[in-house]
């Protein structure tokens, strides 16, 4: 099974996500830059607000596609300490690959958010949506910095990933959906026919896309 594009993706999602349909308290964090294009054709079904939860993948020296841990907007941090040691990676070394991202993580609020706070989190019904996770290092650190802004529950929801993966990424959330666990598993982009990198400008479209058809769907007020 394959799907389409990422946007199919998260309209086969939609089915398996309909009790969070009109959730008031509900709020849609997508993981840029590809989960965004999922979490948009969810916030359209589910009329549920969209926005982003900005994590970088700490890579690997020499091989920034393996991941060794993960950074999220909030400041926390997720290292697989056996990834880290397999490296030899020195205290300053690491504190270095983590200020790169930093810095790109800066660079994303302000140009996505532009000026806007992370949304408030405590209370509310959290989708943290991806295109797909194989290590999962990003999915979990994100999991894990918005479980520390208590949110009333937290649903991971992913097109696909690998089953070893998605046993780890159960634990660090309430309930997980997923529709694809495939074994062997080599890369997410494997499952998509279409899997073009979705650009800085194309999450900012989303966004804004997003926000209009919500205020599309606000009854206006009654004139005084």
């Amino acid at each position: 099974m394959t799907f389409k594009n990422r946007e199919e993706a998260g309209r086969q999602l939609v089915a398996e996500l309909l009790q969070y349909r009109d959730d008031p308290h509900g709020l849609i964090l997508a993981l840029p830059r590809g989960g965004v294009a999922v979490g948009y054709q969810l916030s359209l079904a589910l009329h549920v607000p969209l926005d982003v939860f900005i994590t970088r993948k700490i890579g690997a020296p020499g091989n920034p596609e393996y991941a060794i841990g993960a950074v999220a907007e909030t400041g926390s941090r997720y290292l697989n300490q056996e990834a880290v040691s397999s490296f030899g990676l020195s205290r300053h070394e690491l504190d270095r690959l983590i200020h790169v991202q930093e810095k790109e993580i800066a660079r994303r609020k302000d140009l996505y958010r532009q000026g806007r706070p992370l949304p408030q989190l405590t209370g509310r019904t959290v989708l943290l949506v991806d295109d797909g996770i194989a290590t999962g290092s990003t999915f979990m650190a994100s999991a894990l910095a918005i479980r520390s802004l208590q949110p009333r529950r937290l649903v991971g929801v992913i097109p696909v990933g690998p089953p070893s993966t998605i046993r780890e990424v159960r634990s660090h959330v309430d309930e997980l959906v997923v529709l694809m666990t495939p074994d062997p598993f080599y890369a997410v982009g494997n499952f998509f026919m279409d899997f073009t990198q979705v650009e800085d400008r194309d999450v900012v479209e989303y966004l804004n896309l997003a926000e209009e058809a919500m205020l599309e769907r606000t009854p206006s007020s009654p004139a005084s």
